[in-house]
Parts: structure tokens; sequence; C-alpha cells
């Protein structure tokens, strides 16, 4: 689920995952030992039945587990596609959203021996922190700590592992970027969050590790837009930030990349990140995209 739009499912389906999930124990593991077997999930398909608001409220929280299962059916089907559903849907308590967003935390802070849970616990979180966005449940305290934690999770990835074969996705980076994007938007944030989200985007723009390819330019760009919209930013600002980014240091000019798969990999990835957003950015003449403009432009003719 690349995009993570909500998928349309058979009401049988669901109320069948529903009551299997309930019926067993949760296990707090990275594995995701708590979840339904791949069987009974295809097997859930043909069951009927329904469940009541407590119930919704304890497999909310029970599917948490299922983030770092190596199923992506039981990852990404089940456990992301139910909790957003229910989020965008309203049917969690504040209660539950704050359960879920303190798990969550944790989980970006913890062990991930086959990377799967962190970057589904990120795109998780990012749509608690769209609840708290259109429907406000969290104090400024809690919303620090939930940018604090969030900046610091896309900085320090580094398992770059996009969409894998009979894996499915980790996609860590993209997911990261997901959690910023509604925290920009909050209203109840001001600019003084505009530097930690700037900077965390950035550490990510050109990792010399790997050429990005599964659309996580795009991701950061989106975040970076939104600032931009927040007004958080002049023409001073955006003009220094791109031009750190496009520093070739350590080396003395970007030709120098060519000799180089990693220096490679850094300009391919700046350049689809600068280029991604300028396709969202270009042909607007608001101010906000008019000041951010201002950077971009010297930024993107830097590049060979």
């Amino acid at each position: 689920m690349n995009a993570r739009r909500i998928a349309c499912r058979p009401p049988s389906l669901l109320a069948g995952l529903f009551l299997i999930a309930l019926s067993l124990p949760v296990v707090a593991a990275s594995g995701g030992q708590g979840c339904p077997p791949p069987a009974l999930v295809t097997d859930a398909g043909s069951q009927t039945t329904s469940i009541d608001e407590m119930q919704r409220q304890q497999l909310a929280i029970a599917l948490l587990d299922c983030l770092g299962h190596p199923d992506p059916a039981l990852r990404d089907t089940l456990a992301y596609t139910t909790l957003s559903t229910w989020m965008r849907d309203g049917k969690l308590t504040p209660e539950t959203l704050q359960r879920l967003r303190g798990d969550l935390l944790a989980y970006l802070q913890s062990p991930d021996a086959d990377g799967f849970r962190a970057p589904f616990a990120a795109l998780v979180l990012s749509e608690v922190m769209r609840v708290d966005r259109i429907a406000p449940f969290l104090d400024q305290a809690q919303r620090r700590e939930t940018l604090a934690a969030a900046t610091a999770y896309l900085r320090d990835v580094r398992d770059y592992r996009g969409f894998v074969d009979g894996e499915g996705w980790r996609h860590g980076v993209a997911h990261g970027a997901d959690v910023l994007l509604q925290l920009t938007l909050n209203p109840a944030l001001g600019e003084e969050s505009a530097k930690p989200i700037l900077d965390a985007i950035a550490s990510q723009v050109g990792p010399s590790s790997v050429a990005y390819r599964f659309g996580e330019e795009g991701r950061l760009a989106r975040v970076v837009v939104a600032v931009a919209s927040r007004g958080w930013v002049n023409e001073v600002g955006w003009t220094a930030w791109f031009a750190q980014l496009a520093d070739p240091a350590p080396l003395a000019s970007w030709n120098d990349a060519f000799n180089s798969e990693a220096a490679l990999n850094r300009l391919h990835n700046l350049r689809a990140f600068l280029l991604a957003l300028h396709v969202r950015v270009a042909g607007n003449d608001g101010e906000a995209a008019t000041s951010l403009m201002t950077g971009l432009r010297p930024a993107i003719k830097m590049l060979p």
C-alpha cells in the first residue's frame, strides 16, 4: 500500500478479522506473535459478526502487535488499514488514542530486528496525529513530545528498504515523513517547530548508501510544502536551507560525484527531492510558494 489509501473491504471480512483477533491472546513482541495467523485471516472472509464499542477499543490496542508481523497481510492490510479506518471514522475514544500514541512512541525507540514494527508504528502514529489535528485530544506537552520522537525517528532511519517481494513494505523514511506532515499541519504547533522538522527532513534528503526508488522524495517534499504553507520560514531562511542542502561538501564540486557510487546516490536523491518539490510548488503564485522558490531554484541550478 504505497499510497496508503484506505481500501474498501467487505464488512464480513473485517468483522471476521475482529472476531479472530479478539479470541487470541495478545503478545507484545516485535515479531507480532499476538496476531491472527495468515490462514485464519484467509478464512475470515466467510464469517459475519459484530463487536461492541468496548471490544473495538480493546482490539485497537491489541492490533498494535501486528505492526511487527512479517506477514504484510497482517501488518498492513489488517492492522494499519483497520486502525486507520477506525480513526478516520471517529470510532476510537480519546483514551484509546492516548494509549495508542504512547505505545507507538515506545515502538519508535525500541529495537526492531526485522525492520517492520518501527516504520508501521510511524505510519499508524501519523493517523493518530491526524485525528489530533482535526479533533484535538492532546495537550501541548504531548504534541511536543511526539514531535521530538518523530524527528528523532526520521533522523535515525538507516534501514532504507521500501518494498520487498514476499515481505511487503517497510518504508521508514516515507512513514516518518508522514508523521511530520500531520504535525506540521496542526494549527496548535507554532513556528518553533520549523527547525526540528526541516532538520529531520534535510537529514534524509540525500543519503549516500541508497538510491531512493520508492517515492521517498515525494513524501519528504510534502512536508516542506506544508512548512512553507504555515509561513514559518521567510525568503532568507529558505535560501539558507536550500543552499546548505545543495552544498556538495565534502566534495569540491558536484562534478566529482561521477567518480563515486555513494556520491552518485546522494546526487540522485537530492535531485529527485528538489524536482519533486519544484513540481508541487511551480505555478503557485502565493506568498509561501514564492518565498520557497527563492531558495529552491538556485539549489536546482547548482546540480549537474
